[in-house]
């Protein structure tokens, strides 16, 4: 029964989220959460996995959601679901693409599906921001200002922006993840 759960919310998922990976987080969370699948910590726990490892964000948090509801089979399914509905629509596109980028119709739903997806990414990292430095779940709960992860988060900017200044470069996202888990390790 889980495993059909995990292809049919994920298949959700995979449907309804546009902008790939990080526009699937705010409902891959919703979800999650309300599945009680896992805690928010413990999803935190997975996106800093997920954009960590190689591949597709939303590919590695389904595979690794399923994966901890329901084994191999848990990932294969949810990774499943996550997947499925891109690889019908890019098949459809491709069938098509061709005839379908002359309608205008077509350019005006991008045109509108585009600032959506801006929306719902700097809404996730808002959300995620507020969640992992000051310990805020919702608005009747409070905040706490976790110190240490503050303190990692301005270093992380200082660095950024330091080595942009000096290097005329930002440093690669591999760079600025191992660093931060050197951070990590150091201050939590």
């Amino acid at each position: 029964m889980i495993y059909l759960k995990l292809f049919i919310n994920f298949l959700i998922i995979g449907t309804l989220s546009f902008g790939g990976g990080y526009g699937m987080i705010s409902l891959m969370r919703e979800i999650v959460l309300s599945n009680h699948w896992l805690s928010e910590d413990m999803f935190m726990s997975f996106v800093a996995v997920a954009e960590s490892t190689p591949g597709p964000l939303a590919v590695n948090l389904a595979t690794f959601v399923g994966s901890s509801q329901g084994g191999f089979l848990g990932a294969f399914f949810a990774t499943l679901g996550v997947v499925l509905p891109a690889f019908i629509i890019l098949l459809l596109i491709a069938a098509v693409l061709k005839n379908l980028m002359k309608y205008s119709g077509t350019k005006a739903f991008l045109s509108g599906v585009r600032p959506c997806v801006v929306a719902m990414i700097l809404a996730t990292a808002v959300i995620m921001g507020l969640s992992t430095l000051f310990n805020f779940e919702s608005l009747g709960h409070g905040f706490s200002i976790n110190y240490s992860f503050v303190l990692i988060f301005v270093i992380l900017i200082a660095v950024h922006f330091l080595s942009k200044h000096f290097f005329k470069k930002t440093l690669t996202p591999i760079l600025m993840i191992l660093f931060s888990a050197v951070l990590g390790i150091v201050f939590c």
